[in-house]
């Protein structure tokens, strides 16, 4: 599929050509529709436009490392990538533009994360190194985009941050800027902590559909967590795993979940997904049927939550 960036060269000249002699005014550029797919300028950063209410963010699946541009060494740099998240993020757009007949936002880090993190701040996301900063910009410049066109088209919706981790327990973990202490607290005194209006999902517990509660929100009957549940992936939080145990090792958010979620005050709010590999990340297969999970879990979660149906919902057979 052709990009933006590379249409408007050929609309301008075509422009050009009908004018006949003598000058003529540049061509406007076209407002990117949905399908339309950029890149920043390496082609390290991908972004393809969607209409839905739904953005897709894969920042750790990338493979391009190319020798030329450095490689991170901050102490403490994770720099290791989240296997077939990449591919994942890839299905998971075609299958739901095939359950909905519409398109979610995707951005997709095709760079490897040993050369350039966009879940942590700019410098420790380029390892201090300034060839990658506007890598690093750019993804981040399109996220930026994809919200701003949600909130435009469909005044909220939903970002999912997706990602592969190598701990234990055969779970999602679903990050909300809610930390594991706080999850482990009961539901009154959760609820009264006032965590969730400072989650990455503070838009939603303020303004749902279902008037669902900010804690129901998290481990609920249909929170995130239950719907995947339902759909065959446990997670925590859900009503079956409220929190993780004292001791467990648990993932509960990023940057990209603080900067692009709703916590503060934006009209998108964020969730980031960590998954196990083994029945998961390991075959196409089995990334396929996880790809379908989110895909029947987001359709669910936007409806229940944000009142959004497709309008033209393509029937399954």
């Amino acid at each position: 599929m052709r990009s933006a960036r590379a249409l408007a060269p050929a609309l301008a000249l075509a422009a050009a050509c009908a004018g006949g002699a003598g000058p003529s005014a540049p061509a406007a550029a076209r407002e990117p529709k949905a399908g339309d797919v950029t890149t920043d300028p390496g082609g390290w950063v991908e972004y393809t436009v969607g209409d839905a209410p739904l953005v897709i963010s894969a920042p750790h699946g990338g493979s391009l490392s190319p020798s030329f541009l450095p490689t991170r060494s901050c102490a403490g740099c994770l720099t290791g990538g989240d296997e077939g998240i990449e591919d994942l993020a890839r299905r998971v757009a075609a299958k739901f533009q095939a359950r909905t007949g519409m398109r979610a936002h995707v951005v997709i880090a095709r760079i490897s994360r040993a050369k350039l993190d966009a879940n942590r701040d700019v410098v420790e996301g380029t390892g201090g190194n300034a060839a990658t900063v506007p890598i690093w910009e750019a993804y981040h410049a399109f996220l930026d985009s994809a919200g701003a066109r949600v909130a435009r088209a469909h005044r909220r919706g939903l970002l999912l941050d997706l990602h592969g981790t190598a701990h234990p327990l055969p779970r999602l973990e679903l990050g909300y800027l809610t930390s594991a202490a706080e999850l482990r607290l009961a539901d009154d005194a959760l609820g009264a902590s006032g965590a969730v209006a400072r989650s990455s999902i503070a838009r939603l517990a303020s303004d749902n559909r279902g008037h669902a509660s900010a804690v129901a929100l998290l481990r609920g009957p249909t929170s995130l967590g239950a719907i995947l549940a339902r759909n065959g992936y446990p997670a925590v939080p859900s009503p079956g795993q409220p929190a993780p145990a004292v001791g467990e090792e648990y993932y509960d958010g990023g940057y990209i979940t603080d900067r692009h979620g709703s916590s503060r005050g934006g009209s998108v709010d964020a969730i980031q997904i960590e998954a196990w590999k083994t029945g998961v990340r390991d075959t196409p297969a089995n990334l396929d049927r996880y790809a379908a999970a989110i895909v029947a879990t987001a359709i669910e979660y936007l409806d229940v939550h944000y009142g959004w149906t497709s309008p033209s919902p393509v029937l399954l057979r």
